[in-house]
């Protein structure tokens, strides 16, 4: 029996005076990746901002366990030595800091891992340049990964990771990010565990995900394959799952 990553119980999220996720359940064992799909403005990734703890969000009920502990009120850089990381859909631009430098203090002076996986990136010429200043979409989508690959946290979420890149890299990033959810580890043994937001599917060529989930209008509408799920979006939209009654 595998243990529990992530124990999300009745959860319910406010933004502002307005609540914008409704009872929210949401289990992943170790090892599990798990994929979450919804039309936009759903709610998927303000679930995820809420799970590492981002300001901004107000949680009025329910429970967020991790590994253990309850980390429902629990500071983002908290969460963070826990073990979590995440990939977000536009991360900020930050002039001035060197991505080599933040790689270099992330892997703790690790200067080998840094040549290592900056080299299978294809990121090696860009350690001098500060932080998504003038990287394309792609590029930007390389940089997170990289900064997650040097990370190694135990629960990684993943918000739209194929978006912007184009078809030259999906295939590198998809391989990557499989490696940060122990994807290359025979399933017996694996450890780490994901989140992963798509619309397209097409990281699912990579991940082999465990677990779907779609969303609407903040409360989750079905559970199953995320194969099985992708197929019905793709020839109905999300229309079957609004006239689901929610799970």
């Amino acid at each position: 029996m595998r243990l529990q990553m992530l124990d999300i119980e009745d959860l319910h999220v406010e933004i502002g005076e307005k609540e914008v996720l409704h009872d929210i359940n949401l289990h992943i064992g170790d090892g599990e990746t798990h994929v979450l799909m919804g039309p936009n403005g759903s709610g998927k990734t303000t679930l995820l901002r809420a799970i590492m703890g981002f300001a901004g969000l107000t949680l009025t009920e329910g429970r967020i366990t991790f590994k253990g502990h309850d980390i429902t009120h629990m500071p983002l850089h908290e969460r963070a030595k826990l073990g979590m990381g995440m990939l977000f859909q536009r991360p900020p631009t930050i002039a001035g800091l060197k991505l080599g430098k933040l790689l270099e203090v992330t892997s703790g002076g690790d200067l080998g891992k840094v040549t290592e996986y900056s080299q299978y990136l294809h990121m090696d010429n860009f350690l001098d340049r500060s932080i998504n200043l003038g990287f394309s979409g792609g590029e930007i989508k390389r940089s997170e990964v990289l900064q997650l690959m040097i990370q190694k946290p135990d629960f990684v979420m993943l918000d739209e990771p194929e978006s912007g890149v184009d078809l030259e890299n999906i295939s590198l990033i998809g391989n990557a990010i499989a490696k940060l959810v122990d994807k290359d580890v025979h399933i017996v043994n694996r450890k780490k565990s994901g989140l992963v937001i798509t619309h397209t599917g097409y990281i699912l060529d990579y991940l082999d995900a465990d677990f779907g989930h779609v969303m609407c209008d903040g409360v989750f509408r079905c559970h199953g394959n995320p194969r099985e799920i992708l197929k019905v979006i793709k020839t109905s939209g999300y229309k079957e799952c609004l006239a689901c009654q929610k799970i």
